[in-house]
């Protein structure tokens, strides 16, 4: 019978996001502390002879051509590192929106990499599964593990794993897609230019959920602004979270365009959820535990 494992695709946050300067080579040096969150993406693979791509779940039908999928390039990267690797067929079922800033593509390239991990019997620390992680996209180290830790670079250089307090959540997404690329445009730096701004609070394992949610609220999203000029339904969808009752704050993830709202306990998130999605049935809204 033919191996087959699973794994989820866990949907990566930027509690924070602080850009330090644009690189000479044009990329953006980043800080941010990233979390997951209990919901995702599944993945299933089959060991076969060939490499392939099938996608299903409420999502699948905004992706592209699966052959042009983050999974089938981090998968043949890996290979071209590690010759002789068995492979087979993925099945993918999307259940996050594309471009959401929620690093969906990312994990699933991540989680593509640790089924071929297992079923070559490779160790999670095997060198070449971070280098095809790096040469797939900034996201997909950090997801590799999927643990809360800081992440520094553009997502190459990663802290130590952290332990933080659980964070009871609600996931807002409005259906529309946010442009990495056009919103590093919109913020404008030059090469060379450092992002002016206060500096990163630090972060440790050691944080009760008071420090942290004090941490959290003095460090920022520095992409948030640009993305709500390209997109202003951006701000409507703040304001409708932060209205909700007992939400600590709300901040966008990534690039945009999903928020998250933190909240005291998982009743008040459950309730938030439930009423934001009876105001905006259009949108994409779930509660969730960040972690």
């Amino acid at each position: 019978m033919a191996w087959t494992g699973q794994t989820r695709a866990r949907a990566k946050i930027n509690l924070t996001l602080h850009i330090t300067r644009r690189r000479d080579d044009g990329y953006h040096d980043l800080e941010s502390l990233v979390a997951f969150a209990r919901l995702g993406d599944e993945l299933q693979l089959v060991e076969g002879k060939h490499l392939s791509l099938a996608i299903t779940g409420p999502e699948a039908a905004h992706l592209g051509d699966p052959s042009d999928n983050h999974i089938i390039k981090a998968v043949t990267a890996l290979a071209a590192l590690k010759p002789g690797l068995k492979l087979g067929a993925f099945r993918l079922i999307k259940r996050l929106p594309i471009a959401s800033g929620m690093g969906g593509g990312s994990a699933d390239a991540a989680a593509a990499l640790r089924l071929v991990a297992r079923l070559n019997h490779l160790a999670p620390n095997d060198p070449a599964l971070l280098q095809a992680a790096i040469q797939t996209g900034a996201d997909v180290p950090v997801c590799l593990a999927s643990q809360a830790r800081m992440m520094r670079g553009i997502g190459e250089e990663l802290g130590a794993p952290l332990t933080l307090p659980r964070l009871f959540a609600v996931l807002v997404n409005p259906r529309q897609g946010s442009s990495t690329p056009a919103v590093f445009k919109e913020i404008g730096l030059k090469t060379g230019e450092p992002h002016q701004g206060e500096l990163h609070p630090i972060i440790t394992s050691d944080l009760t959920r008071p420090a942290l949610l004090q941490a959290l609220q003095q460090g920022r999203n520095d992409m948030q602004t640009a993305a709500t000029v390209l997109l202003p339904l951006i701000a409507e969808v703040e304001a409708a979270l932060a209205a909700m009752p007992d939400c600590r704050f709300a901040r966008m993830s990534g690039s945009g365009a999903t928020f998250f709202g933190v909240f005291d306990t998982c009743r008040a998130a459950a309730y938030a959820a439930k009423h934001l999605s009876r105001l905006h049935p259009e949108w994409w809204v779930k509660p969730t535990i960040i972690e």
